[in-house]
């Protein structure tokens, strides 16, 4: 499905709507340009989760984790060499854990991600510097996100 929002706070309703469709186990890859939009999607995934951190990017620790009934672990790969180095900080026992588990820059360990991922990529409106066009692959059954 394709979604177009036109500012932070509809990027972050949409994956709040998302997030009300997601299983324990959920794995959540995204593609995009820096700055495109990732973190305020997270940001939605946690408040549809009932988080109430305040969820930043986890660039410079790698995964930042937020606590709740359904725990939102969050990942930044672009600091990764390659997937082995997400083994060594511990991938498969996150996905032990249960929690939902959202992976920014995921192309840089494509080879770790199964076939159901949920992917969303997320592209800026050259047109309008709010806008952004968000599509989701994947999955589960996540047609029809109200927003």
């Amino acid at each position: 499905m394709e979604y177009y929002t036109r500012s932070e706070s509809e990027t972050e309703a949409l994956g709040a709507a998302l997030a009300g469709k997601l299983s324990p186990g959920s794995v959540i890859a995204y593609t995009g340009d820096l700055g495109a939009g990732k973190t305020a999607f997270t940001r939605g995934l946690a408040r549809g989760l009932g988080i109430t951190d305040r969820v930043t990017s986890p660039t410079y620790t790698i995964v930042n984790e937020y606590p709740g009934s359904t725990p939102l672990f969050h990942f930044d790969m672009y600091r990764l060499d390659s997937s082995d180095d997400l083994f060594d900080i511990g991938w498969e026992d996150y996905l032990a854990r249960g929690g939902i588990i959202a992976v920014e820059w995921s192309e840089r360990v494509e080879d770790v991600l199964d076939g159901d991922t949920i992917r969303i990529h997320i592209r800026k409106d050259p047109a309008n510097t709010d806008g952004r066009t968000i599509t989701i692959t994947g999955g589960t059954e996540l047609a029809d996100l109200s927003f």
